[in-house]
C-alpha cells in the first residue's frame, strides 16, 4: 500500500539525521525530495506543493530541543501534515434513520457492488441487521452477482425481474421492502456511470432526492490517478456526498491522487479496500495512515483486526490447554484459519512498527500456510491430538501424502515441539503470579 511513497519519503527524511538543527539550507533538498515523492505518487501537484510549503514553514519555526534530533521532529511534522491532508481525524457515517439507507455511487469498475457486499458485511459485525438493494439494471449479471455475494454472509438483498429499468422506483421499493421487515440499514447498490453521461448523471441525481439518504458514498478506484480526483469533484457537484470509498489501494504502489481528495473536494474518506476477500475493507484512519507511510506502523488497526479475527470461547479453549500442557496440531491449525482471516499477510507486516526495509520488501505469499496445512491434515486425527506418536515411519507416510519433504515434515514437528515448550514456560512463570492474585483476593 503506497509503498514507492513511503520508500521517497524514509530517504527524504534521512537527509537530516545527523544534522544539528533544522536550517533554510538543509531542508531545502528534504522538502523538494518529498514534493517530488508526493508528485510520483499521483498526488495533485497544487495539494503536493501547498503540503511541503507547509511543513517547511513550520519546520523552519520549531526549535530543536536537545532531547530530540532534528530528524525525529522533522518527522513528526511530515506525519502530522500527511494526516491532516488526509482529513485529521475518523469521519463515521451517519447510520440514523429506520432503516438508514446508504447511496453508493462512482463510476465503471469502481467496484461499488464488491464494496456493497463488504459494507454490508462490516455493519452486520456490529449487530444491525442488513438489506442490499440491487439497483444496477445496466450491467449484465451485477443483480447475480450482489445475491452471489450476499450469500456468503448470509445478507438478504432485494431485488426486481433485470427486465425492470426504473431505478428510482426499485430503490424506492427497496428500501420500503426494508423498514417493513425491520432491517436496521439498506444499502442502495447502482450502477456504474461516467460523469458525461448527462442521463444516468440525472438518474442518480433522481435516486438520491427520492431517497434522501442517510449516508451518501462515492466509490472509486484509488489507481486511476488524477482523474479519480476530477472525477471526484464533478460527482460532489451533482450529488453533494458524505463521504469517499477507495477501493483497490492494496493492488499498486501509486493511489496517492486519492489521497488529494479530501483537500480539493473537501469530503473525508471513510473506508478503504485492503483486499478482494469479503472482509477487505478498513474504515479510513488518517493519522493511521500517515503512520503507515512514513514506516511507522499501524498497532491500532492490527489490534482491532485481531478482535474481529479471533473469536472469545475459542480463545479460552486455546488458553486452557496451553495451561494443561494439551495444545496440539488441531489448535495449531485452528491459530492459522483465524490469522489468515485478518487479512494479506505483507498488509499485517506493514502495521508492525519498527519493522526492517528489508522484511517489509520481502514478498510474502499469502499461500505460505498451505504446506504446513497440508503436512497437518496429512495426519491421522490421533496423530494430530498427540504430537509425540510421529515416529519416523508416521513421518515419511505424512510427507508423501502432503506432498513435502521429510526434512520439511521433521522441521514442523520441531518447531512445534519448540513453541509447546515456550508456552510451558511462559505458563509456568505466570502461575506463581495467579497464585498471589487469588491470595490477594481473599484478603
Amino acid at each position: 500500500m503506497l509503498e514507492n511513497l513511503t520508500a521517497r519519503l524514509d530517504r527524504a527524511v534521512k537527509t537530516l539525521k545527523g544534522e544539528g538543527r533544522i536550517t533554510d539550507v538543509n531542508i531545502a533538498t528534504t522538502i523538494k525530495e518529498i514534493r517530488r515523492a508526493l508528485v510520483d505518487a499521483d498526488v495533485d501537484y497544487k495539494v503536493a506543493k501547498a503540503v511541503t510549503d507547509e511543513i517547511k514553514d513550520e519546520a523552519i519555526g520549531q526549535k530543536v530541543l536537545i532531547a530530540v534530533k532534528p530528524g525525529e521532529l522533522f518527522t513528526k511534522i511530515v506525519y502530522e501534515k500527511l494526516a491532516e491532508l488526509m482529513g485529521g481525524s475518523r469521519k463515521d457515517m451517519n447510520l440514523t434513520g429506520a432503516p438508514a439507507v446508504v447511496l453508493l455511487a462512482g463510476l465503471n469498475g469502481a467496484g461499488k457492488t464488491t464494496f456493497a457486499a463488504k459494507l454490508a458485511n462490516h455493519i452486520k459485525k456490529t449487530g444491525k441487521t442488513v438489506l442490499l438493494a440491487a439497483c444496477d439494471v445496466y450491467r449484465p449479471a451485477a443483480i447475480e452477482q450482489l445475491k452471489v455475494l450476499a450469500e456468503q454472509i448470509s445478507v438478504d438483498v432485494y431485488a426486481e425481474p433485470e427486465n425492470s429499468s426504473d431505478v428510482v422506483g426499485i430503490a424506492q421499493r427497496a428500501v420500503a421492502y426494508g423498514k417493513e421487515k425491520g432491517f436496521r440499514v439498506v444499502i442502495i447498490d447502482t450502477a456504474g456511470r461516467l460523469a458525461i453521461n448527462e442521463e444516468l448523471m440525472q438518474e442518480i441525481e433522481a435516486v438520491k432526492k427520492a431517497l434522501n439518504p442517510s449516508e451518501t458514498l462515492f466509490v472509486v478506484d484509488a489507481m486511476t490517478g488524477q482523474d479519480a480526483v476530477n472525477t471526484a469533484k464533478i460527482f460532489n457537484e451533482r450529488i453533494n456526498y458524505d463521504g469517499v470509498v477507495l477501493t483497490k489501494l492494496d493492488g499498486d504502489s501509486r493511489g496517492g491522487a486519492a489521497l488529494s481528495i479530501r483537500r480539493v473536494v473537501e469530503k473525508p474518506i471513510k473506508f478503504i479496500g485492503t483486499s478482494e476477500k469479503i472482509d477487505g475493507i478498513d474504515a479510513f484512519h488518517p493519522d493511521r495512515m500517515a503512520q503507515r507511510i512514513l514506516g511507522m506502523g499501524d498497532v491500532l488497526s492490527l489490534v482491532e483486526r485481531a478482535q474481529q479475527a479471533f473469536d472469545e470461547d475459542e480463545a479460552r479453549r486455546i488458553n486452557k490447554k496451553i495451561r494443561k500442557n494439551q495444545f496440539d496440531f488441531n489448535d495449531f491449525i485452528s491459530q492459522i484459519e483465524q490469522i489468515k482471516r485478518m487479512g494479506n499477510i505483507k498488509d499485517l507486516v506493514g502495521m508492525l512498527p519498527g519493522i526492517s526495509k528489508e522484511l517489509k520488501n520481502i514478498e510474502i505469499d499469502d499461500d505460505a500456510f498451505k504446506p504446513i496445512v497440508a503436512m497437518i491434515q496429512s495426519m491421522t486425527p490421533e496423530e494430530r491430538g498427540n504430537p509425540d506418536l510421529l515416529d519416523g515411519s508416521r513421518r515419511k507416510r505424512i510427507a508423501r501424502g502432503s506432498g513435502r519433504t521429510i526434512q520439511e515434515v521433521n522441521n514442523l514437528i520441531k518447531q512445534f515441539g519448540e513453541m509447546r515448550k515456550l508456552m510451558r514456560k511462559m505458563n509456568q512463570m505466570s502461575a506463581p503470579k495467579q497464585k498471589l492474585a487469588k491470595m490477594m483476593k481473599r484478603k
